[in-house]
């Protein structure tokens, strides 16, 4: 009887292991799955190109009647005669404070995880813990809080109230702290007998290891920052600095004009998903690699 290759086997997908009616059957059932999910962006997407009185009457047909590209000229200033919406500013918006927060969660988190990971001073083991502890914590705890540090502080209704609150993220300190102490610390000290500091070796010889992670961080900062809501609703008051989930939302809300605008409204939110997953789609492998890497390492 031939050897079993233990690692093969463990290796080979779960579906792979039953027979083949069985894989047939999950396989129905997983593209079953995946079409039930798929089935609301579809219906947003055909939606968007419908007419107000066609997406009333007929929202979960998949063809619009005669297709029309108005929702898209007005969402984008190109449409006369009616009020446009001013998508670009919000766009624009949450282009800048996702691009700032992105950037420094992954410097700061990066740096804050690998002090926790590999520094000795009093009160890690505490400070850890009081990471875990803010992980804990729902956010909407924090928001009349937040509101009146941004008041006292003079940043509320500005751009760096709206940023500087969310540069360092607790979930994103405990990813790269266990990331970085996978790292084995043989290289660390080779670097240190050559002359290296602390900051040279996180800089120039860890941090470059921290791939997986750090483009893992860098998809989960984009998302929370594009998505984040909460935070930008009590930080700012005024139009300038709506981003396109508070925009959106003052849009729902009938902030311009009346009816139910079902095909711009789809289509406002169609185009601001947009960015996220084409970021996930293409860091995808990267992106499981990295939440796996502390595992694998271990």
């Amino acid at each position: 009887m031939p050897p079993v290759d233990r690692k093969a086997a463990a290796d080979r997908p779960v579906l792979g292991r039953f027979p083949r009616p069985a894989r047939l059957l999950g396989y129905a059932a997983l593209l079953g799955f995946a079409l039930l999910y798929l089935l609301p962006f579809l219906l947003q997407l055909a939606n968007s190109f419908k007419t107000d009185p066609d997406a009333a009457a007929h929202p979960m047909t998949l063809l619009p009647d005669g297709g029309t590209l108005a929702s898209y000229r007005r969402l984008f200033g190109l449409a006369e005669g009616v009020e446009n919406v001013p998508f670009l500013g919000w766009l624009g918006n949450s282009v800048l404070v996702t691009v700032l927060i992105t950037a420094g969660r992954v410097l700061f988190d990066s740096m804050a995880g690998y002090a926790l990971a590999r520094l000795r001073f009093p009160g890690r083991r505490a400070l850890f813990a009081f990471v875990l502890a803010v992980m804990a914590v729902p956010g909407v705890v924090l928001l009349i809080p937040k509101f009146l540090v941004l008041k006292s502080f003079g940043m509320f209704d500005s751009y760096a109230g709206m940023v500087l609150p969310l540069l360092v993220d607790a979930a994103g300190v405990f990813i790269m702290k266990q990331f970085f102490e996978s790292v084995p610390r043989e290289v660390e000290e080779a670097a240190r007998i050559d002359g290296a500091g602390t900051f040279r070796i996180f800089w120039s010889v860890v941090l470059p290891m921290a791939r997986p992670a750090l483009i893992t961080l860098t998809v989960l900062s984009f998302q929370s920052s594009w998505n984040e809501f909460t935070h930008f609703l009590v930080s700012t008051q005024s139009s300038e600095h709506d981003t396109l989930t508070t925009g959106l939302a003052h849009f729902v809300a009938g902030g311009l004009g009346s009816g139910s605008q079902y095909p711009l409204k789809l289509a406002a939110a169609l185009v601001s998903t947009l960015p996220v997953a084409l970021l996930f789609f293409l860091f995808q492998r990267h992106f499981v690699r990295g939440a796996n890497s502390g595992s694998s390492k271990g």
